[in-house]
């Protein structure tokens, strides 16, 4: 039998990981990698963490309205997600608990499409809560019902601990929402774009979002970057651990970024508010003098290659400087993205389309089955 002529090749340009690919449109948030500038809708990040909350950062992103008064209490589990958080095993992930917990809230609520900001409201209030509970019963605890006083970032930290925290804490944390609440078409948002795109509901798209942010490429590398620290020890150290970390070849945790050329603005409103902090733990001041360390030392091995601050090196101490464990860092960069998540969630059904890219077809030609 002859050979079928292949067909012919597909010339089109292609870039792996969709790197560079202009994939939407959004107004968001912009991100200017050379200059090291975020904005939220216009507003560079560090005026947000200065002069607002996470609450009136999430209402600006579902809605465009800038409200500096706004307020996002946490909002109580329902029966049917607190019965299948306390039938999760203790030794669950975080994360996992996390997307459990999403997935039946959306089965108790059942939003309907598309997402709207009230929908975006409940669920966003609602996860800090269930996070907590599971953050208790895990220790044996039983959890605390959320505190309507309470914003949510404090009333996070309130259903964890089973007590409020003081204002420079829950500032701090605060803070830390803020900087994780958008940030274009990473992995996870874009995730929650295309659940979006087939008309999912909000509930479906999030959970797929804490999928992709669950891989260790996306949402990890805070907790990595306490055991570099806890590694360093004490600041007289951290010349020769971060010189001998390189001369291994290893990679130094909270440095460079794929997009960011510059000092990675969220990295820089960070660290501002942990400077401020009156009472700063010491693990705190390690972290801020092995940072300076690092960066002349980077500076001085590769001058050439843009190796700054990002973001993850100053969530790490912020998260660890307000009591949270290791383990909870990844689900608890998970609340602070709902705001992000569920407003482009909103803002792809407000003018959807299907998200359903080609792909290139590389494997054989045409050819007959065996006989």
């Amino acid at each position: 039998m002859p050979d079928v002529a292949a067909a012919p090749a597909d010339t089109r340009p292609y870039s792996p990981g969709l790197e560079g690919v202009i994939a939407g449109e959004s107004s968001l948030s912009q991100i200017d990698g050379e200059a090291g500038a975020l904005r939220y809708r216009g507003y560079p990040i560090g005026e947000l963490v200065e002069a607002g909350s996470y609450a009136a950062v999430a209402e600006l992103l579902w809605t465009g309205d800038w409200n500096p008064g706004a307020k996002l209490p946490c909002q109580p589990v329902p029966d049917a997600v607190m019965t299948a958080l306390r039938a999760l095993p203790r030794s669950a992930r975080p994360m996992d608990a996390l997307r459990t917990a999403v997935s039946v809230w959306g089965s108790v609520t059942d939003p309907s499409w598309p997402a709207t900001p009230d929908q975006a409201r409940a669920l966003t209030a609602f996860s800090p809560s269930a996070l907590a509970a599971f953050a208790r019963l895990r220790q044996g605890l039983e959890p605390v019902a959320p505190d309507p006083d309470l914003d949510l970032v404090a009333g996070y930290l309130y259903q964890v601990n089973g007590r409020a925290p003081d204002t420079e804490t829950a500032r701090a944390l605060d803070a830390y929402f803020v900087v994780g609440a958008e940030h274009g078409f990473n992995a996870s948002t874009f995730t929650c774009r295309v659940i979006t795109s087939t008309r999912s509901d909000l509930a479906s798209a999030v959970v797929g979002a804490i999928g992709a942010m669950k891989g260790p490429l996306h949402g990890g590398a805070p907790s990595e970057v306490v055991e570099q620290i806890h590694e360093v020890g004490s600041p007289e150290k951290a010349e020769q651990w971060v010189r001998d970390t390189l001369a291994k070849g290893d990679r130094l945790m909270g440095f460079g970024h794929r997009v960011y050329r510059a000092y990675d603005p969220r990295a820089a409103a960070l660290r501002k508010v942990a400077e401020g902090m009156e009472h700063r733990p010491e693990w705190l001041e390690l972290a801020i003098a092995v940072e300076d360390v690092a960066l002349r030392v980077l500076q001085e091995k590769y001058p050439d290659r843009p190796l700054r601050t990002n973001v993850e090196y100053y969530a790490a101490p912020v998260l660890m400087g307000v009591g949270l464990t290791p383990d909870l860092f990844p689900a608890t960069f998970a609340l602070a993205r709902h705001a992000g998540w569920t407003a482009h969630a909103i803002e792809q059904g407000a003018n959807n389309r299907l998200i359903r890219p080609d792909v290139r077809y590389v494997g054989p030609a045409e050819r007959p089955l065996p006989r």
